[in-house]
């Protein structure tokens, strides 16, 4: 008597290499990575390595070359960086507290309208009330604290202050929600051993968010990094303001060559890339454990 051998079907031998039916849902986000993600970085890397005179690298060392373009770098350094910092520093204690409060609802969702408004709303808001007839100069004057108006447009503190005011419910959302994920069990316990608020928030609360505010230290600086509206409607665009991003649009819709504006993008993706791996590598040296250790 034979014995035959079932073959196994096509669907049999897909799913013994994990690609069943639930695997191809995520088909449709794996096209629109590539369509939207993918290609157009490939397609701009390559654009960067064809410039319009030189070597494949000509764009790269004309950026570096020309000290009105390679400014633009640490000039969006000197706004992203600080701005990211202090987001974080002031979103931290303010989560800590929002997080015991019986509205906090109401709260978040207060904080949540300037990033519905955009960065463009915001600067044109900032442009009437931050203006020298503004309501904030009148008030000042108003009172007798100062004699003339301050100087906080068309500068370096129109726009940091415009990052700091679109940037700040972002941060303290993600902050808020690795904060509240806490156990407040571990603090009650610690101080009934006696620990203190700085020491419980240090020993506890602080290796417990690390990995949390890694990632938020890491998109917030990526969000404020690509600042463009506001370096120009509240910024000096020609001067102490005139960020990467400036640069590469110039290069792109003013003097018309998208090769050199790809090389510049590339170099604003990787300035941010070098951040975030920075980031996130002294993370791992303070703590290597899952994000959700300790939560409830």
């Amino acid at each position: 008597m034979s014995v035959h051998l079932l073959q196994p079907t096509l669907r049999h031998r897909l799913a013994n290499r994990g690609l069943d039916g639930i695997t191809t849902l995520a088909l449709p986000a794996v096209v629109f990575i590539l369509a939207l993600f993918v290609y157009p970085f490939a397609y701009g890397l390559w654009l960067s390595l064809t410039p319009k005179t030189g070597g494949m690298l000509a764009n790269y060392a004309r950026f570096f070359s020309d000290p009105f373009l390679a400014d633009t770098l640490p000039r969006t350094f000197r706004l992203s960086v600080p701005v990211t910092i202090v987001n974080l520093v002031l979103a931290v204690p303010i989560a800590l507290r929002v997080r015991l409060l019986h509205r906090q609802r109401l709260l978040t969702t207060i904080l949540v309208l300037p990033i519905t408004l955009g960065t463009v709303l915001v600067a044109e808001g900032l442009l009437t009330y931050l203006g020298p007839r503004g309501w904030f100069n009148r008030v000042l004057m108003g009172t007798g604290l100062i004699a003339h108006p301050l100087a906080l447009l068309h500068n370096y503190w129109g726009v940091a202050l415009s990052l700091f005011i679109t940037g700040f419910p972002f941060t303290f959302l993600l902050t808020l929600s690795y904060v509240s994920g806490v156990d407040p069990a571990l603090e009650n316990a610690a101080a009934t051993l006696g620990a203190g608020p700085a020491r419980r928030f240090w020993t506890i609360l602080f290796p417990l968010l690390l990995p949390g505010l890694a990632i938020t230290l890491c998109l917030s600086f990526v969000q404020a990094f690509s600042v463009f509206p506001s370096a120009i409607l509240l910024g000096a665009p020609a001067g102490p303001t005139r960020v990467i991003s400036i640069a590469a649009y110039q290069a792109a819709f003013e003097d018309y060559d998208y090769s050199m504006a790809s090389a510049i993008a590339i170099i604003m993706g990787l300035a941010q890339l070098g951040v975030v791996t920075v980031i996130l590598g002294a993370r791992a040296l303070f703590y290597r454990g899952p994000a959700g250790a300790g939560k409830g």
